[in-house]
C-alpha cells in the first residue's frame, strides 16, 4: 500500500511493481494551494534580491515554476534531495547546494556557514518544520518563507481504507511512508474509519524523520530506506522479504 499523492506515487509504484509486488495507492495526503500566493508572488517579484533560493520539495520547485514570472538569473539554489534537484534542473537551473542527507537538518548544516548577512527565500509547505529557517536564522540569514501549497487528509480515502480493511485477505502485505505527514495521516484516516492498524502488516519508512513519527504513534518501521529517496525505499523493502525468504 503506497501512500503518497496520487500524482506521486507513480515512482514508487513503478518500482515495486517491476520487482513483482502488487501495489494498491491508498493517498494519505493531498496537494492544495496555499491560502493565498501574495507572499510567495510578492518574493518572486524581487527574486533578484535574494542570494539564495531553497526548495523543500519538488512539488515547490513545481509551483515556483508554474507562477514565476521571469527566468532565474545565475543564483545559488539549495535543495535537499535527488527529486528536488531533477525538479530545479527540469527548469535549466543549476543547483549549487544539496546535502549528503536529505533531511531538513542536513540541509541547515550545509547552508549555515555560507549564509551571514545574506538574503534567503525559503519556498515550502504552508505547515512544516521550523529546524531550516530558525537555523538559518541562528546562521545570521535574512529568511523570507513563501508558501507554495499546503497539505490535507484526502476525504475519500476513509472509504477506500475500509474497503481495504474489510476482509483480512484484502490487508496489505506492507504499507510506505514518504514523509511524517504521511504516518499521522493515515492515523486520523484509520480513525476517521473506525478502523485499527492490524500488527501483522510491515511498516516501511523513508528515512528517520518518518520513523520517529511512527516511534511517536507507538509504531515501529519493520524497514527502513538507506538514504531518503524513492528507489532505497523500494530497494529496502525488497531486500527485507529477499532476506525472509
Amino acid at each position: 500500500m503506497v501512500t503518497r499523492t496520487r500524482a506521486g506515487s507513480s515512482e514508487l509504484s513503478e518500482y515495486l511493481r517491476s520487482a513483482g509486488a502488487s501495489v494498491e495507492i491508498i493517498p494519505t495526503i493531498e496537494i492544495i494551494p496555499p491560502d493565498s500566493y501574495a507572499p510567495l508572488d510578492n518574493a518572486l517579484a524581487k527574486l533578484d534580491a535574494f542570494d539564495w533560493i531553497v526548495f523543500t520539495s519538488a512539488n515547490a520547485v513545481d509551483v515556483f515554476a508554474a507562477r514565476r514570472i521571469a527566468a532565474i538569473s545565475p543564483r545559488n539554489v539549495a535543495v535537499i534531495g535527488p527529486s528536488t534537484r531533477r525538479a530545479v534542473e527540469r527548469l535549466g537551473v543549476p543547483v549549487t547546494l544539496q546535502p549528503s542527507r536529505y533531511v531538513a537538518e542536513a540541509l541547515a548544516e550545509s547552508l549555515a556557514p555560507l549564509v551571514a548577512g545574506r538574503q534567503v527565500l525559503l519556498i515550502r509547505a504552508a505547515v512544516a518544520r521550523d529546524v531550516l529557517p530558525q537555523v538559518l536564522k541562528d546562521a545570521g540569514a535574512i529568511v523570507t518563507i513563501a508558501e507554495a501549497y499546503q497539505t490535507r487528509v484526502p476525504p475519500d480515502s476513509v472509504a477506500l481504507l475500509q474497503e481495504m480493511f474489510s476482509s483480512a485477505g484484502q490487508a496489505p502485505d506492507v504499507i510506505t511512508f514518504t514523509s511524517a505527514s504521511t504516518v499521522r495521516n493515515l492515523m486520523d484516516l484509520l480513525d476517521r474509519a473506525g478502523l485499527q492498524l492490524p500488527s501483522s502488516i510491515l511498516l516501511a519508512s523513508i528515512g528517520p524523520i518518518t520513523s520517529r513519527a511512527m516511534v511517536e504513534l507507538g509504531f515501529k518501521p519493520d524497514m527502513e530506506a538507506t538514504e531518503a529517496t524513492i528507489p532505497a525505499l523500494a530497494q529496502a523493502i525488497c531486500q527485507y522479504f529477499k532476506e525472509a525468504v
